[in-house]
């Protein structure tokens, strides 16, 4: 049985300012005005936040300027204490934060608003799962003002309506959604832990390689299996030779001027760009957002499945393998590998040198690089077999990276369906 308000029994709707009707200050702006400037801010004391310390809805405290224990007494009004809800004002409106024990006696700027509201009126880790949610946000971003940079005032904040069940199962509820969210942040940690480890895995694999038992070789351990060459020190074994001796390495073609004449698009052609390719971060592309017709291929260039695609113009050596035959223009370059060699690893190699190739690019309007710079690309080849092995361990990091990602996007998913199907009340919580 739901309620003539269209919520379960004992749940209610307030305003912020109904639910602090007995609590002074319920929202408070942080100091205007001559209170404070830069110069007053010193190396140790006590923590003021300003706009770019809130990253988001989680505080960044590396570059937070402090201020004496005396202006902190002088600004007291502006004190944070635990249970504070804290707001951006103005710019990332809405962004907002739960003050920790930690971050009591905090000092908040002018950017900021604080809301305080008792315990005995609403938990306050269901508080900020209210005020995150997508239904308070959108209240908020409507109701703010400003053409060029937006802003909220305390007036907004007092009058958001907030569904509020009773004490108990607000803190249940509060204790699923902070699951899902810690759910969440192991998951990017993990993440961001394997998307560190890559690229040290990138050059450990393409200057130590893998030997016979599929490890990487020791270079300190085993020095008599290297020797120095023009790559630095690379496993004796190993050969140093340009891009041009493993692929045909071939600039991509489109004559007509202009470039966007409908005249030559919308065929059965797929016709790929340099976005199509930095989209791709490497990975394998079969997805393209423009074709050709028949005259529109009769002034470019087809490559097969299996070609390393090379942006030389603007975004300098960013790659993609094509998962299929496709068409691109003079902005993309196109690396058909030779047999016996490793498509994956060729494409690691030319990777690997991305920093130096964006270096060779003419500081002119639009960066770019053309065939001379790439063909002698000087590249480290072992033999066949362990260029798969080298490509397959790689594959396999990248793999676990995309799966986590996968999660990732579907523990966010839980997420928002979890606060919505929570914060209204349409499935209930045991208490």
């Amino acid at each position: 049985m739901w309620t003539e308000r269209g919520l379960p029994p004992g749940w209610t709707r307030q305003t912020v300012a109904e639910l602090g009707s007995h609590s002074p200050m319920t929202v408070q702006t942080g100091p205007f005005g001559a209170q404070l400037h830069s110069e007053d801010y010193v190396d140790e004391g006590i923590p003021f936040i300003l706009i770019r310390n809130l990253q988001g809805n989680s505080l960044d405290t590396s570059d937070m300027p402090h201020i004496t224990y005396e202006d902190a007494r002088r600004l007291s009004l502006y004190r944070l204490m635990p249970g504070d809800v804290v707001f951006s004002r103005v710019g990332r409106v809405g962004s907002c934060f739960l003050v920790e024990e930690k971050q009591a006696g905090w000092v908040i700027s002018g950017q900021m608003l604080r809301i305080r509201l008792p315990e005995d009126a609403i938990n306050h880790r269901y508080l900020i799962h209210i005020l995150r949610s997508k239904p308070v946000q959108d209240r908020i971003t409507g109701a703010s003002v400003g053409s060029t940079r937006q802003s909220i005032n305390t007036r907004i904040l007092e009058s958001l309506s907030v569904i509020t069940p009773p004490l108990p199962e607000q803190r249940r509820i509060a204790e699923v959604l902070d699951a899902a969210d810690e759910a969440i942040r192991q998951t990017e940690r993990v993440i961001a832990k394997l998307k560190a480890v890559k690229a040290g895995l990138l050059h450990d694999l393409l200057t130590r390689g893998l030997h016979e038992h599929g490890h990487l070789r020791d270079p300190h351990a085993h020095p008599e299996q290297f020797t120095d060459s023009p790559l630095g020190r690379t496993p004796r074994e190993w050969e140093v030779r340009p891009l041009a001796d493993l692929a045909d390495v071939d600039r991509g073609k489109f004559t007509h001027r202009p470039r966007n004449d409908p005249a030559f698009y919308g065929g059965e052609y797929p016709f790929i760009q340099t976005g199509d390719v930095t989209g791709a971060e490497g990975g394998v592309v079969e997805t393209y957002s423009q074709t050709l017709n028949e005259r529109g291929i009769a002034i470019s260039r087809e490559f097969p499945a299996g070609t390393i695609a090379i942006t030389i113009a603007a975004n300098i050596a960013d790659t993609a393998i094509l998962g299929r035959p496709m068409y691109f223009p003079d902005s993309v370059v196109g690396a058909v590998v030779r047999v016996p060699n490793n498509v994956r690893y060729v494409e690691l190699c030319i990777r690997r040198a991305k920093s130096w190739l964006d270096a060779q690019a003419p500081q002119s309007a639009q960066k770019n690089i053309n065939l001379e710079t790439l063909r002698p690309l000087l590249v480290p080849v072992p033999m066949p077999e362990e260029q798969r092995q080298i490509a397959e361990v790689y594959a396999a990091h990248d793999t676990r990276i995309r799966a986590e990602e996968v999660t990732l996007a579907k523990l966010r998913q839980v997420k928002r369906g979890l606060m919505h199907d929570l914060l209204t009340g349409k499935v209930g919580v045991k208490v």
